[in-house]
Order: C-alpha cells, then structure tokens, then sequence
C-alpha cells in the first residue's frame, strides 16, 4: 500500500459518526467507540487532537490525544494522552497507525504540549518515539500499573529535557480517569 495515498486531516463534529464507525470496526466491539465520543465531548480533554485518516474515500484510521494533567493541576505544562489509536482490520499492519501518531505528535508540538503518554503495546509504540516505563521517570499512571506489564505505560518528551526536568502523577480528563478504562 502506498502511504502517499493516505489523507489525515484534522476531525469535526460532523465526523463524529464516521469516528465511531472506525474505532467499533477496529477494535471489534463499541467499548473504544463509545469511549471515544465521551472524550470528543469532555471539556476537561482539550485541547486534544483528533485525526482521521482516509484511502480514497474511505475512512480507515482514527487518532486521538487528550488533556492530561500533571498532578491534577490544570495549566501548565501541557501533556497529552493518546488513546485510542484505531485502524480498521483490512488496514492494519501498512503503516497507518505510524502515519497518524507521526502527523498527531507533530500537531502536539505545534500546540507546545510537553509530553505524551500511552497506555499500549511494548513493541509497537518504542517505534514511533516512545519509552516504555513512564514511572521510572517519575511520571506514575492514573491508576496503578502492575509490575509485569510496567513498560507498556509510555512517555515521549515533546520538548527538550522535559522527561527529567517535570514529575509527577498523571491524570487524564474526567472522562478517561475512570478506573474502569485502566483495567484489563
């Protein structure tokens, strides 16, 4: 598949229906879908950035980074959080999850967000800038992270010397601060 052929653009509200539509077919259930509108909808989320990507016509592809908080204060600095990544099964494994972190770590720059976080797979997101462990630098999850699955709560610094000059508790929006979202 040729990646040149793939357009990412930012989301609306009209997309909302669209959103919902990828994130059910790629994950295979609504859990993710339905988590994923609350988060669209969550004041205490934004800014976020929310990308769709598209193979011709065809919506294939869905990114989204929230507000994360440092120790629960709003303001400064600005993190982000990025769940859920989403590509539709026929899409999977071409290259478009890497196209939609790459384009959606490029925007949190642009908005002079300081890190991002994730919550996800130890081999798949070292490869697009992220270091597994979040907690050895002194960044714990919402909730806590059990010891054999540690490496897959992630960081990756936005801006320069970030991961050793900020600490602290991360907190996500109201809406993905559920225990609920943090469980297996």
């Amino acid at each position: 598949m040729n990646l040149n052929k793939v357009q990412i653009r930012l989301t609306t509200q009209e997309d909302f229906k669209t959103i919902y539509t990828v994130e059910k077919l790629a994950f295979g259930y609504e859990k993710e879908a339905q988590l994923t509108l609350e988060l669209l909808n969550d004041k205490t989320a934004r800014p976020f950035i929310s990308l769709l990507a598209f193979y011709k016509t065809q919506a294939i592809g869905h990114i989204l980074f929230t507000r994360a908080y440092l120790n629960g204060i709003v303001g400064d600095p600005l993190i982000h959080i990025l769940a859920p990544l989403a590509v539709i099964p026929e899409f999977q494994k071409k290259g478009i999850g890497g196209l939609l972190i790459q384009k959606g770590i490029k925007k949190l720059k642009l908005m002079d967000s300081e890190l991002c976080f994730v919550l996800g797979h130890i081999n798949y997101y070292p490869k697009h800038g992220f270091i597994n462990d979040a907690q050895q630098f002194g960044f714990p999850a919402p909730y806590p992270i059990p010891e054999n699955v540690k490496d897959a709560w992630m960081v990756q610094e936005l801006r320069e010397g970030r991961i050793t000059s900020l600490n602290g508790k991360i907190l996500c929006s109201e809406e993905l601060n559920k225990p609920k979202h943090w469980r297996e």
